[in-house]
């Protein structure tokens, strides 16, 4: 895996540079539409002096549209109810790093450009790192190198891939949840458990991701009461997905629960705003719903029509997604071992924890054997790990229970798509019915089925496979172009 990974960094780091050269000869070729970015009014709480050079100018104009919401939040906290919208993983980190990394550039450049600076280079590096983890994912989910590859080229290359190089958190997202995601079904659920729950701090459907836990204590239950016959195991897996799940959801409550407390309960405004006297006073909504107009079917109107369209392609390759691995799904659960596999899928990963878990091994062992006759735990240990070997070279090569071979048909779909397609169908019918619906183009940019299902059709041998993989390959490229072109001028795009 060492040399395909190292070629995803490397076509990473390759996209971000050519993104933001792009985006940078843009801004010299041609004016901005909207220049109203290069006003800094001073923060509420403690007024400051901005620098005027030409750098500090020219560094602080990149923050654009969300950006300067994001750069005015780092700066000055959350002054307005509005700005409660933009979650604080990429705010607060733009703080930390302009305190300590950059802060020697602060007396040069001023506070505000350090800060827009601080951001672009986070999350480019940012989305390298998330780059290589949708390949690794990827092996872990398709079991297939080749294809886990060439979806990984086209995540580097993604239609929003502007976004991902701008003061915007979807590089920060997809850092932490396609990471957890990689942890998860690795086998490391503490780890996991953390990403994910940081990945709704940056996005607010990160708080999504709990599905995933749900989806494997399913797994889990599944194999204690049907293949262990232990009810009680199956219980406490269900208990503990609920647990893991609930935890994914604290920081983006958590930061509800910050903005409650200063406009509701600590605001200046004499009279009390709507949402404080909700049920669930839950900011975000009527964030989204008040001031941007967000809500079901709200976005269906005539005059949207040219952002329908724009948003026509990637929901086009969302649905075709899922009713792609919809099919090889339904075929899958009607195969005649579906059981099998299912308790393979369990029993394979938790064969690989406890071959890799060294440390595991030798506190069992030296529990069991006791601390007086440390000879005899070290060949206890010895026999554990070779039993472990052994244990998962029988689950590659073959099912106990039936004693017939079990190999990775490549052209099958693992059963542990499934929770991806889910996950992809809620955010794609959002996205449709619900949100504005040019921003599909980013906001479904950080699932993986829709590049799983991209990567088949360009090396399908299929005549109409190919006149179609043709037409995601221009709009790939087409779109990489106009948002780096339309984007940082403050122009409309998605």
């Amino acid at each position: 895996m060492a040399a395909p990974l190292a070629a995803v960094v490397r076509l990473a780091a390759v996209s971000r540079a050519l993104v933001l050269a792009l985006s940078l000869l843009a801004r010299l070729l041609f004016r901005p539409y909207d220049t109203s970015a290069s006003l800094h009014p001073p923060c509420l709480s403690s007024p400051s002096s901005h620098n005027s050079t030409a750098a500090a100018v020219a560094i602080s104009s990149l923050a654009v549209w969300d950006g300067v919401h994001f750069a005015r939040s780092a700066e000055c906290g959350y002054e307005y109810e509005q700005s409660f919208a933009f979650l604080p993983l990429l705010p607060a980190s733009m703080a930390l790093l302009s305190r300590t990394l950059f802060a020697p550039l602060v007396p040069v450049l001023g506070y505000r450009a350090v800060l827009v600076l601080s951001g672009h280079v986070l999350n480019n590096v940012a989305f390298v790192a998330a780059a290589a983890y949708f390949y690794r994912l990827s092996v872990l989910i398709l079991k297939d190198s080749g294809a886990a590859y060439r979806a990984s080229v086209l995540f580097c290359f993604n239609p929003a891939s502007v976004f991902y190089s701008s003061l915007y958190s979807e590089s920060l997202y997809a850092l932490f949840s396609l990471g957890g995601l990689f942890y998860l079904f690795s086998g490391a659920n503490t780890v996991a458990m953390i990403m994910l729950a940081v990945s709704g701090s940056a996005r607010s459907n990160g708080a999504l991701n709990a599905g995933y836990f749900c989806f494997q204590a399913l797994l889990q239950a599944y194999d204690a009461a049907i293949q262990k016959k232990r009810p009680i195991l199956a219980v406490q897996a269900l208990i503990t997905g609920f647990l893991r799940s609930t935890f994914i959801f604290i920081p983006f409550f958590a930061f509800q629960a910050y903005g409650y407390l200063n406009i509701c309960l600590h605001g200046n405004s004499d009279e009390l705003r709507p949402w404080c006297k909700a049920k669930l006073p839950l900011l975000y909504s009527f964030i989204q719903s008040h001031y941007w107009g967000v809500g079901f079917l709200r976005y269906f109107q005539v005059k949207q029509l040219p952002n329908f369209l724009l948003a026509s392609p990637v929901l086009s390759l969302a649905v075709y997604s899922i009713a792609h691995y919809t099919k090889m799904l339904h075929q899958l659960f009607q195969s005649n071992n579906i059981h099998e596999k299912i308790i393979a899928t369990v029993e394979g990963r938790s064969v690989e924890l406890c071959e890799s878990s060294d440390v595991a091994t030798v506190l069992k062992s030296a529990f069991s054997s006791g601390l007086n006759n440390k000879k005899q735990a070290h060949t206890e240990v010895k026999k554990r790990k070779s039993a472990a070997s052994e244990a998962t070279s029988a689950s590659l090569d073959s099912d106990r229970p039936t004693g017939r071979i079990l190999k990775v048909d490549k052209e099958e779909c693992p059963i542990l798509v499934l929770p991806f397609i889910l996950h992809l169908t809620f955010m794609t019918f959002t996205a449709f019915f619900v949100m504005h619906v040019q921003v599909s183009t980013r906001f479904l940019s950080a699932s993986p089925p829709i590049y799983w299902a991209a990567s088949r059709i360009l090396v399908s041998p299929r005549g109409s496979s190919k006149r179609w993989g043709y037409f995601i390959v221009v709009y790939f490229i087409a779109y990489i172009l106009l948002g780096s072109l339309l984007f940082p001028n403050f122009y409309p795009f998605t």
